[in-house]
């Protein structure tokens, strides 16, 4: 239902204490068609209280690649970027452990941290998903540790957004121009 005398859009302002740039209340994007993609998964974030002991067996047993490094007090975080795979169907996995365990995030409290899955229009997902009920954690679209742009939906739900994680962080990753053509190659050749 839609007009003057439709209930009111779940959702439509943001959250208080939500990033400014938010840019205040959104359409109403129910039952209008999805209008990005989940492409893939783009990592898989593992936490504990040392990654040394992540490490023996990520990268000493497994074999994963360490491509980087990533430091932030801010998200209580010290982390080693490992990949599986190469190209657009690389997967990074996150070996994370907290600067400081007593402080929130405890990024070492769920072993299996987070998921990240790559999107192929960050801002139009978020928009749909957030007119459509569901629930985002606090810090809007922003640059994460690999240099893409990301976004985090919330693990739990709440009277205003009642979808959620389920338990679950779930990262939404800007996929670049060469990750997005990749997969419509790999699709079309599917079809």
């Amino acid at each position: 239902m839609s007009g003057p005398h439709a209930p009111p859009l779940r959702g439509s302002q943001p959250p208080e204490g939500a990033d400014p740039a938010w840019g205040g209340p959104a359409p109403d994007l129910r039952g209008t068609p999805r209008p990005f993609k989940v492409l893939g998964v783009q990592q898989i974030a593992i936490g504990g209280p040392d990654k040394l002991r992540l490490q023996t067996l990520w990268v000493d047993m497994l074999g994963l690649e360490k491509t980087g490094t990533f430091q932030s007090e801010r998200e209580n975080v010290d982390e080693d970027i490992c990949a599986i795979g190469s190209g657009p169907f690389k997967v990074e996995v996150d070996l994370m452990q907290p600067m400081d365990p007593e402080k929130k995030p405890a990024v070492h409290a769920t072993p299996l941290n987070h998921i990240g899955l790559w999107i192929d229009d960050l801002p139009k997902a978020v928009e749909w998903l957030r007119a459509n009920g569901v629930r985002f954690a606090p810090g809007g679209i922003r640059k994460g540790a690999a240099g893409f742009d990301i976004t985090f939906l919330h693990p739990k739900a709440n009277e205003e957004f009642p979808i959620a994680g389920e338990g679950v962080l779930i990262e939404l990753v800007q996929a670049p121009p060469e990750v997005v053509s990749a997969f419509a190659k790999l699709s079309a050749s599917s079809t």
